[in-house]
């Protein structure tokens, strides 16, 4: 029986049937449900590292700014459409989501200006949770307009970062 195992090789193994177009062929450490290997649980590049078609994906659009962003309502209501958009193309399921952020943006706003920053320092953060955990992606330029915004302490950013995410939520509906 032990040398009937040393004998078998990948190669000889009995076709699995449902396969897709491999039809059950021999498994590689890349394959899909391969354990271990340098890509961790499912096989594939290792945590953290991306493919080159992805990597020109995910590089998305140019960042906000936030000094256009306070100036030009013009170029909120762009950046807003823009927003909508992207999440539209690489996201589902976010209008729940949106809305609960816009909620704690709200507060945040509304808090008195000794804790007004600290308020948009933690709503970063969780926007960063909401970001990783429903895979909104296209949320990413938001949280890094929020930490511009956070570095100036400034009323009118936060405003505007409000008004920029009331205008993204009103569109998203």
């Amino acid at each position: 029986m032990a040398q009937e195992q040393e004998q078998r090789t990948p190669a000889s193994r009995p076709p699995r049937e449902g396969r897709g177009p491999r039809e059950g062929g021999p498994r590689g450490p890349g394959d899909r449900g391969e354990r271990g290997g340098a890509g961790g649980e499912r096989g594939g590049p290792p945590y953290g590292a991306r493919g080159g078609d992805r990597d020109r994906r995910m590089e998305g659009p140019p960042e906000i700014e936030l000094e256009k962003l306070i100036s030009d309502s013009l170029y909120l209501d762009n950046q807003a459409h823009a927003v909508v958009s992207r999440m539209r193309d690489m996201d589902s399921g976010t209008k729940t989501q949106l809305r609960r952020l816009y909620s704690a943006v709200r507060r945040a706003v509304r808090a008195p200006e000794s804790e007004r920053q600290h308020e948009f320092v933690m709503l970063r953060a969780r926007l960063a949770y909401t970001i990783a955990r429903h895979g909104l992606r296209s949320l990413d330029q938001l949280e890094r307009l929020l930490l511009q915004v956070t570095r100036r302490n400034d009323i009118r950013g936060y405003e505007r970062f409000k008004d920029l995410f009331e205008a993204i939520v009103a569109y998203n509906e």
